[in-house]
């Protein structure tokens, strides 16, 4: 028996003995069913706490317990979570569950800990903070996924200063730039291949590929100037062997003009747990979207609107978390009224390509209730943010149908939705999600009237290739009172 199970017995052990003279203590105050009650919530409690029910998780691929892809316990086999709608608020439920202040969370995406080795128990995860557990948040369904092994969540539960003496907690805080040459080498053709740098001795070292995305790919193509990045890619393919002095936690915003201005973890340098090179394809054609921020401004407006008619959209996780308490509290809730704020999306595709969703059509969700397929599981989120920077509302749209709306002069629509069409976004046409259309709104019941700021993002996920991502959000001014809302003043930016 390894040391670690010898461990776990004697804790359970313990616990049960501990739960049996409690008991005792109890039976002569309680009714036995009572007793037999609070005995089983107590084991369930322990066995929680040791993973070895459904609901339990732990963290894998990290140096120390504290970081790591999540990974959750269901039907007694371990899997992974995908990193589709993770953020911060996931995040902090995980590291709560797991015993750590939640406030230092901070949540990780593209197997920043390298591939998962299990399937996907998770994906598309909502929380709402409230939740003591994982597994009370809102997502698609157990192993319900559409996620590549590129896409495990994960998380960091514990920040460490900088001057810390304690070796084994380094710092995630601290970021290094990259100052020196970088090449593609081992492709079939001269626009792919592994990334490899130049070290201070002239030799060339590859990337550990742990968390490597679209955002890096761009900058590498575009310091190389082979245009755009057509893939990001974790792989052993193009060749490379990892060293001890190979970069990891590597880390661009995608709007570096070179990749030096990129910055990686120092502390994880020689790690590398998903144990593959990064890896780019670059091209000289993709999609470029274009937020119109004018059509937002131009369109925006309130709505009292009653829960009844927003059962298709709650189901989707659009409401704001107070309307799932009142659906789960209160037997009228459906005669209760949300405030919305709605709003018209526009995007034209400015590129030399056509924008196309990244799952095939063959795996297209089908959603009964709003009776339609979704491309793209997060197409757009509109976050609303106080003057101090907090979150305090927050919506999303999926893409059910992605078409060309509208086009310049000369320009043949060729994508349409009608009878499972073929979805996307031509060259020099639009696709626009309408103000009347469910979901494209936030939920901003809870806020009180006031001056936020709204941002507004598409392919807020970085999921699909891109020639820019600057102009794929607007962040604006909005401006709240008990009967009128405004958008004004905005800006594009990163998602």
């Amino acid at each position: 028996m390894s040391e670690v199970k010898y461990l776990d017995l004697i804790l359970f052990l313990a616990g049960a003995l501990l739960i049996l003279s409690v008991s005792g203590t109890w039976a002569s105050d309680r009714s036995n069913d009572v007793l037999v009650r609070n005995r089983t919530v107590l084991i369930r409690k322990h066995l929680k706490r040791l993973k070895k029910i459904d609901g339990g998780i732990r963290l894998v691929g990290g140096r120390d317990e504290y970081e790591g892809n999540v990974e959750i316990l269901y039907k007694g086999t371990w899997g992974a979570v995908c990193d589709d709608e993770w953020d911060l608020t996931e995040a902090s439920v995980v590291c709560k569950q797991l015993g750590y202040q939640n406030n230092n969370a901070q949540p990780t995406s593209n197997s920043y800990f390298g591939k998962p080795k299990r399937k996907f128990w998770m994906d598309n995860v909502f929380c709402d903070g409230s939740e003591r557990e994982l597994s009370n948040c809102r997502f698609d369904g157990w192993g319900k996924s559409d996620c590549s092994d590129s896409e495990a969540a994960g998380v960091i539960c514990l920040q460490v200063v900088e001057n810390s003496t304690n070796k084994e907690h380094k710092t995630h805080i601290k970021k290094t730039t990259i100052n020196t040459a970088i090449r593609l080498t081992g492709g079939r053709i001269p626009t792919e291949g592994r990334v490899e740098i130049q070290t201070i001795r002239g030799e060339w070292d590859v990337i550990c590929s742990d968390g490597w995305s679209l955002r890096e790919a761009l900058v590498v193509c575009k310091t190389l100037s082979m245009g755009y990045a057509a893939d990001a890619i974790q792989t052993t393919f193009f060749g490379g062997k990892l060293s001890k002095t190979s970069l990891a936690g590597v880390k661009c915003l995608g709007n570096e003009t070179s990749f030096s201005q990129c910055k990686y973890d120092d502390a994880l340098t020689g790690m590398c747990e998903g144990h593959e090179v990064a890896a780019v394809a670059c091209t000289t054609s993709l999609s470029d979207l274009v937020l119109d921020y004018d059509e937002l401004i131009r369109s925006a407006y309130l709505q009292d609107q009653p829960m009844f008619f927003l059962q298709c959209a709650m189901e989707e996780n659009c409401a704001a978390s107070s309307a799932y308490q009142i659906q789960k509290e209160n037997d009228a809730w459906h005669l209760e009224t949300r405030r919305l704020l709605r709003f018209t999306a526009r995007a034209l595709n400015a590129g030399n390509a056509d924008f196309r969703p990244v799952i095939p059509k063959h795996l297209w969700e089908w959603h009964m209730c709003h009776m339609h397929y979704h491309s793209m599981e997060v197409f757009a989120t509109f976050d609303v943010f106080n003057l101090s920077g907090k979150k305090v509302a927050e919506g999303h749209k999926a893409s059910f149908c992605l078409e060309d709306n509208q086009c310049l002069p000369g320009i043949e629509p060729k994508y349409a939705c009608a009878n499972y069409g073929d979805q996307g976004i031509s060259v020099n046409c639009s696709d626009i999600y309408k103000h009347t259309v469910d979901c494209q709104w936030v939920d901003i019941s809870d806020l009180e009237p006031g001056n936020y700021k709204i941002k507004v993002s598409i392919n807020p996920e970085y999921k699909i290739a891109e020639m820019d991502y600057q102009n794929n959000a607007a962040m604006c001014d909005f401006i709240y009172t008990a009967s009128f809302g405004a958008i004004s003043n905005c800006a594009l930016e990163l998602p």
